[in-house]
């Protein structure tokens, strides 16, 4: 879900986790609320599916998943602000705190223009146990983004060389430092 590309990989992202919290919410129970709002969000039907999931909220069923589910739904339909405050509610209700989730909630607070909130939360994403190769490197290149919105160039250029050096594959970072060198 790099910044940059929005909302391919956001559909993409959230496809995966869809799937992933559908398994979920089977292991604890079939046929509640969460599980229609897992259909929704699958057909891409995101209102609907945040009414499911605000169902199983009010009905204290998988309340952490039943927000994270709200989160995704919003984020889809491109309400950062509540899909931060929804994935905020699922960290707050049991859901597992994961790179995927805390990723979620620094890309909310960097398209609300909350840059350093943001690198907050790409860190603490980074912290967490189980990420995948692919997170991690998609969170360290989001911290970058959240400096540039920031202002503060100097800090970016250091960690996109940082960045560079880890993942020098990635030829779009290669074109950022070299717009970078120019500030």
């Amino acid at each position: 879900m790099r910044c940059v590309n929005k909302k391919r990989a956001g559909k993409k992202r959230a496809g995966i986790i869809a799937s992933v919290f559908l398994l979920g919410v089977c292991l604890t129970g079939c046929g509640n609320p969460s599980e229609k709002g897992v259909e929704c969000l699958e057909s891409g039907q995101y209102e609907e599916a945040i009414e499911h999931f605000e169902k199983a909220v009010e009905d204290d069923v998988n309340i952490g998943d039943a927000y994270r589910g709200i989160g995704i739904a919003k984020w889809e339909l491109e309400d950062y602000e509540g899909a931060g405050e929804a994935f905020r509610g699922a960290l707050e209700n049991g859901a597992e705190k994961t790179g995927t989730l805390y990723n979620f909630i620094g890309s909310c607070e960097l398209r609300l223009g909350n840059a350093v909130s943001a690198q907050n939360y790409f860190q603490v994403g980074i912290e967490q146990e189980g990420n995948s190769a692919e997170l991690n490197q998609e969170m360290k290149y989001n911290i970058i983004a959240a400096l540039e919105q920031a202002g503060d160039w100097q800090s970016a250029r250091a960690r996109l060389g940082e960045y560079i050096a880890e993942y020098p594959e990635d030829a779009a970072a290669q074109k950022e430092l070299q717009f970078l060198e120019t500030r």
